[in-house]
């Protein structure tokens, strides 16, 4: 595990890193470090280049409910070259793969009934080549997945829109019977377009809380970063995290001992005083905020910049 409370200034940019340290590997964050959901960032693009350019692996490492492949189509249409990236991997991704494989003994005794949540406005998500049912009465459920946080879904592949406290209520039921909770984002929220989400991690959150088991798939946890490395083809040691949530990308990249890089002015901009995207913190707001989170990033950007 990395960890340190030793935090340096925050760096002007990622040429200084690049030039100082021969990171293989750089697992990149989507949301808040890239783009907003909307559009890039300025400069992220022309950054993410001169990082390919300089020999680097890029592996995309996000807590997207979605697959991977839907990831690099989406950073495609905002204007991100995919030749720039080696691959990706989502928490979506591994969700899929380990419902289909099943190797896992966790996955193996999990029946085929499921009560699906899922998304409304932002797009349902596909259970397709799953061999899932999916049902609506949490009495003929064997477990309860977590895509979204704004729809159920129902056996015809349709989806119904439903409030967080209807979805809610669904969990009490859920947990008083038991049923275990696959959570496909792990994230508590994010920010698109400057404007907060609700994320099925505050669903899974909720759920331990009545005393469900939550099966987490993503970041802070191990899996994704190992899944992320392998597809560098990389050893830990030689691999750098890039990410604005302290207790997602930060924390995470501490348990898989990677080193990291903190992003100020994403999902904790507000609680560092920030007001505008690219402005610096200042290195005793980020030294309260990683201890409050006991996380602590190797290095600080206010932006993926160059």
């Amino acid at each position: 595990m990395i960890c340190s409370s030793q935090l340096s200034q925050p760096m002007n940019g990622l040429k200084e890193i690049v030039e100082t340290r021969n990171f293989k590997a750089w697992l990149l964050d989507q949301y808040g470090v890239l783009h907003d959901g909307k559009k890039p960032y300025s400069g992220a693009i022309s950054t993410l280049k001169n990082l390919a350019t300089a020999g680097a692996k890029i592996v995309i490492i996000s807590n997207s409910s979605r697959r991977a492949s839907t990831t690099m189509e989406k950073l495609k249409g905002l204007g991100f070259d995919p030749s720039f990236f080696t691959g990706a991997i989502t928490s979506g991704e591994l969700t899929h793969q380990s419902l289909q494989r099943r190797d896992d003994p966790w996955f193996a005794a999990l029946g085929r009934n499921c009560i699906h949540m899922t998304w409304n406005d932002r797009g349902a998500i596909s259970l397709e080549g799953l061999d899932l049912n999916v049902v609506e009465d949490v009495e003929e459920a064997d477990f309860v997945l977590a895509h979204g946080t704004e729809a159920l879904g129902h056996p015809s592949g349709n989806v119904s829109p439903r409030t967080l406290d209807e979805l809610e209520k669904i969990l009490e039921k859920s947990a008083a019977r038991g049923l275990p909770m696959i959570v496909a984002n792990p994230d508590y929220v994010t920010v698109e377009a400057n404007v907060f989400h609700i994320m099925p991690g505050t669903l899974a959150s909720k759920y331990e809380e009545l005393g469900g088991e939550v099966k987490w798939m993503g970041k802070p946890h191990k899996m994704i970063y190992e899944s992320a490395i392998a597809i560098a083809g990389v050893n830990p040691s030689e691999s750098v995290a890039v990410g604005d949530s302290l207790h997602h990308d930060i924390k995470g990249a501490n348990v898989s001992g990677i080193e990291s890089i903190f992003i100020t002015g994403g999902i904790h901009g507000n609680e560092l005083g920030l007001t505008s995207f690219d402005e610096t913190a200042s290195l005793d707001s980020v030294k309260t905020l990683t201890a409050k989170h006991n996380a602590f990033p190797t290095y600080v950007l206010s932006a993926f910049k160059w």
